[in-house]
C-alpha cells in the first residue's frame, strides 16, 4: 500500500501544479480553460531546453516561460481586449496542441539527457522520510514533487494571509471594488494570469522530463481538463487541490496497479476512470450549496471601468 500511495504522488504532482495554476488565474476573475495548451507548451519547451543544455534549471525555466507565454496571449486578448474567455481559453489549447506537435516532431522517441534524470532522481528529505508509514509516501520523492509541496502551501497562505493575495480575491469577488478602492486591476489579473500559466507549464514539464522522460505524442493526455474541473472539487483552494491531484493521480495508475495483482479487464475501460470520476465529482460540486462551493463572483466577466 506504501508504494502505491508514493506513486500516487508522482502521478498526481503534474495536475497539482495545473489546478494551483488555474486556481489563481481563476482568483483574479479570468476563466482560463486552455490548461492544456499551457501543459503541452511547457512539456515541450521544458524537455526541448533539456535537450540542447542539459541543465533541468534551464528546462524548468524555460518550461515556465513557455506556460507564461500562452497565458500571455490569453490576457492580452481577454483583459486588454476584452475576448470572450471562453473561446479564448479553447483556442489557446488547440494552439499549445499544434505548437507541441509541430516542435515535437524530430523529437519523437527521443530520451532526457541523463544530466537532467539524475537531477530529479528520487532521493529522501532527511529526517522526514523516517516518519513512520508517511515518511516513505512523502518523503521520499524527487525534487520536483517537493517543490509542489512549497508550491501548495505557499499558495495557500498567500491567498488567505497576505494583504497582496486578499486583493486578489477582492479583484475576483467584486473588480469594480476593488478598483475603486485602489488595487490596480489589470496589473493584478495580468500578474496572476502568468504565474497561473508558469505553474501550468511546470505541470507539463513534470509529465515530459520526469514522468515520462521519452517525448511522445500528446504526452498530457487530457490532464489539463481534469484540472480545470478539480479546481471546482477543491474549492478553489490550493490545500484541498493537493487532496484532488492525489486522488485522481490514484485513479490514473488504478488499473496498472490491478493488472499487477493479476486481475485481468480492458484497458480502455480503465483509462476511462479518471475521466468518467471527473464528470461525476463534478456534478456532486456543483449541487453542494454555501458560498465556498461558489468559484469567484466576477469569474469570466469582463470588466469595463466605464461602466462602474
Amino acid at each position: 500500500m506504501q508504494s502505491f500511495l508514493a506513486t500516487c504522488i508522482v502521478a498526481g504532482t503534474p495536475l497539482l501544479f495545473a489546478i494551483i495554476g488555474e486556481i489563481i488565474t481563476e482568483r483574479s476573475g479570468s476563466l482560463n480553460l486552455g490548461v492544456e495548451g499551457m501543459m503541452l507548451l511547457g512539456a515541450i519547451a521544458g524537455f526541448a531546453t533539456a535537450m540542447s543544455t542539459q541543465n533541468p534549471y534551464a528546462a524548468l525555466l524555460g518550461a515556465g516561460l513557455a506556460g507564461a507565454g500562452g497565458a500571455l496571449i490569453y490576457a492580452i486578448l481577454t483583459v486588454t481586449l476584452r475576448a470572450n474567455q471562453t473561446v479564448t481559453g479553447l483556442t489557446l489549447t488547440i494552439f499549445g496542441t499544434g505548437v507541441a506537435s509541430f516542435v515535437g516532431q524530430p523529437m519523437l522517441g527521443s530520451t532526457v539527457p541523463a544530466e537532467v534524470s539524475a537531477f530529479f532522481a528520487k532521493r529522501a528529505a532527511g529526517v522526514l522520510a523516517d516518519i513512520p508509514y508517511v515518511g516513505p509516501i512523502l518523503f521520499r520523492q524527487d525534487l520536483f514533487v517537493y517543490f509542489g509541496y512549497i508550491i501548495c502551501i505557499f499558495s495557500a497562505v498567500y491567498l488567505y494571509r497576505t494583504r497582496l493575495g486578499l486583493n486578489l480575491v477582492a479583484v475576483g469577488e467584486n473588480t469594480a471594488a476593488a478598483d475603486a478602492s485602489g488595487i490596480n486591476v489589470n496589473l493584478y489579473k495580468y500578474t496572476h494570469i502568468l504565474i497561473g500559466g508558469a505553474l501550468c507549464g511546470l505541470g507539463g514539464a513534470y509529465l515530459s522530463i520526469v514522468r515520462i522522460p521519452i517525448w511522445q505524442v500528446d504526452v498530457v493526455a487530457g490532464r489539463g481538463w481534469i484540472a480545470v474541473a478539480l479546481v471546482i472539487f477543491a474549492s478553489w483552494n490550493p490545500l484541498k487541490a493537493f487532496f484532488a491531484a492525489m486522488l485522481f493521480g490514484g485513479l490514473s495508475i488504478l488499473g496498472l496497479r490491478l493488472q499487477a495483482m493479476g486481475f485481468s479487464f480492458s484497458q480502455y475501460l480503465v483509462d476511462m476512470i479518471p475521466y468518467l470520476a471527473t464528470i461525476l465529482i463534478v456534478i456532486l460540486s456543483t449541487r453542494k450549496s454555501g458560498k465556498g462551493n461558489l468559484g469567484p463572483a466576477n469569474m469570466s466577466r469582463p470588466y469595463f471601468r466605464e461602466d462602474r
